[in-house]
């Protein structure tokens, strides 16, 4: 084990050309150390709890097995490249938290059953296996706006790695759950459904594969050139928006968050949680209030590309058509395939470190926008055999 290694991702330059140009600078794309490990979490059955009216949940339980990672590779100081799936998440991680990782994904993936009676499934494949079957793992980092950067993932590893850990016959890891507690420190979902911005009508989540591994970068760059044409840049697309954030202050929607987090309702802490979130419409009014707002967006994950293109964007019925046009004719001509599915609102759960400058914010289209497009997807892809 290198401990040098651990510092792999953290140590890669940060891109701040545009995206469609970085896809196609192999240079900037190195392969993951195989010593790493990639670790996937997935709601099993999650398109018939999504359909079920259950999309809250599963956004919410996909969130907090993201922050029990996250927690334990801050407490490292390990920075780690994660990709939010909506029912789910992949992570990509080095030897040295491996154990500690599955530990508590293990106790976290207890908890959701007892207090959710959702299963969770947590899966582990090593790099290394990755590569000996000839498949392609290749991450850059890439940055937009601001300090918010995020992991662009190419090849067919993680797709490899998702069969492996959602098949009939793979056998779950034998890491227990050890007598450590749960840690969801810094989650938060206190934001309540989010309309689209001002003069957009709709909320679309797509999904995009290429067809071929090898022409991958180049197919993707081509998708990301059609929307940034059709709907302008990330900034013009982003489907959160300050004035259209509204705060929960029911106790449901608090009880479920520490459900998730502690495992039962503590009615001191929840009432705690509830003057907080009234402290909240103060605070949102102050200077420093207003600068998390607008980092707020700055920082929402709409975007990820880990050997796919799953995005949240907003904007008009004419637009959509146009983008479904472009990506019709690409998949026609074998390059691609592609799922979206279009909502009213967008849905956002947050990591908040701290107030100032680490936090992150996942997006998601409402009535579970990524599992009803990954849904379609796999009918396609099903089709397609």
């Amino acid at each position: 084990m290198n401990p040098n290694q651990d510092h792999f991702y953290s140590n890669l330059p940060v891109n701040k050309i545009s995206l469609s140009e970085l896809l196609l600078k192999d240079k900037q794309f190195q392969s993951i150390p195989q010593d790493w490990h990639v670790i996937i979490t997935d709601i099993k059955s999650s398109t018939s709890a999504v359909l079920s009216g259950l999309h809250e949940n599963v956004n919410l339980i996909a969130t907090g097995s993201i922050v029990t990672v996250l927690n334990i590779a801050f407490k490292a100081n390990i920075s780690i490249p994660f990709f939010f799936g909506g029912d789910g998440a992949t992570f990509i991680i080095p030897p040295s938290i491996v154990t500690k990782a599955m530990s508590a994904l293990a106790l976290y993936k207890a908890n959701t059953l007892a207090n959710f009676n959702l299963d969770l499934r947590t899966g582990i494949v090593s790099v290394e296996e990755i590569y000996n079957q000839n498949h392609q793992l290749k991450i850059s980092k890439f940055s937009n706006m601001g300090n918010f950067t995020i992991p662009v993932v190419l090849g067919d590893g993680l797709s490899y790695a998702e069969k492996i850990i959602k098949g009939d016959d793979y056998l779950s890891s034998d890491h227990g759950a050890d007598n450590e507690e749960l840690d969801l420190s810094g989650m938060q979902c206190r934001w309540d459904k989010i309309a689209p911005p001002e003069n957009s009508e709709e909320v679309v989540t797509l999904i995009v594969v290429a067809q071929s591994c090898d022409k991958q970068a180049a197919v993707f760059s081509r998708v990301i050139k059609f929307i940034d044409k059709i709907y302008g840049l990330p900034e013009k697309r982003q489907p959160i928006s300050i004035p259209k954030l509204i705060f929960k202050t029911s106790f449901n929607n608090l009880g479920r968050e520490m459900r998730n987090r502690l495992g039962k309702i503590n009615l001191i802490e929840l009432a705690k949680t509830w003057m907080i979130n009234l402290y909240g419409f103060i605070y949102f009014r102050t200077n420093s209030g207003k600068n998390y707002l607008k980092k707020l967006v700055e920082m929402s994950d709409t975007l990820v590309i880990d050997g796919r293109i799953n995005t949240v964007i907003t904007g008009t019925k004419k637009q959509r058509f146009e983008l479904e046009k472009a990506l019709g004719l690409m998949e026609k001509n074998d390059e691609i395939y592609f799922a979206l599915y279009v909502s009213d609102e967008s849905v956002m759960s947050c990591y908040v470190r701290d107030l100032v400058d680490d936090h992150i914010h996942f997006i998601d289209g409402s009535e579970g926008g990524y599992t009803q497009a990954a849904k379609i997807l796999k009918q396609k892809l099903k089709s397609a055999l």
